[in-house]
């Protein structure tokens, strides 16, 4: 399988390629007032509105710093009921893919419980690099606020 590796700070994370639709350079976002902090905005792409989140920000509270290898990374995120919606993710350093088996990650061994979008981990030269798992990166409140006709 392959993964796009990002940083937030000095730390990488992955993301598996089957769940990216594209990678673009950053764009321009409407602000959305009246959203969690971590929620950037939203722009159009190809007709479609898509709500974008910084990943730095939900993580470590710190916007992503804007830098040549900064990309806005669209995935597709399991709405309830099936079916997937465009997501947009400011990634930090998201210029890099790597190969590996499901089978040479694992537990972390930590209780992400405020982050469960944090999954297993592995390694290499890098050092440890964790998956993120896109269906649990936004709770349930902020989800039925970006995809309000996907609400339960």
């Amino acid at each position: 399988m392959l993964f796009l590796l990002f940083q937030i700070d000095k730390d990488y994370y992955a993301l598996d390629t089957r769940q990216v639709a594209v990678v673009l350079s950053l764009v321009n976002l409407k602000q959305m007032p009246a959203t969690a902090p971590w929620v950037a905005g939203v722009f159009t792409y190809r007709g479609q509105s898509v709500p974008v989140i910084d990943l730095s920000l939900l993580a470590l509270g710190r916007p992503a710093l804007r830098r040549l290898s900064t990309r806005m990374v669209l995935v597709h995120y399991p709405v309830p009921g099936g079916g997937n919606r465009l997501l947009g993710l400011v990634l930090e350093k998201a210029s890099e893919i790597m190969r590996r088996e499901p089978s040479e990650f694992r537990d972390s061994g930590l209780d992400h419980g405020n982050a469960p979008y944090l999954g297993p981990v592995t390694d290499d030269a890098r050092g440890l690099i964790q998956a993120v798992r896109i269906q649990d990166l936004l709770p349930p409140d902020v989800r039925a606020q970006l995809f309000p006709a996907e609400a339960p």
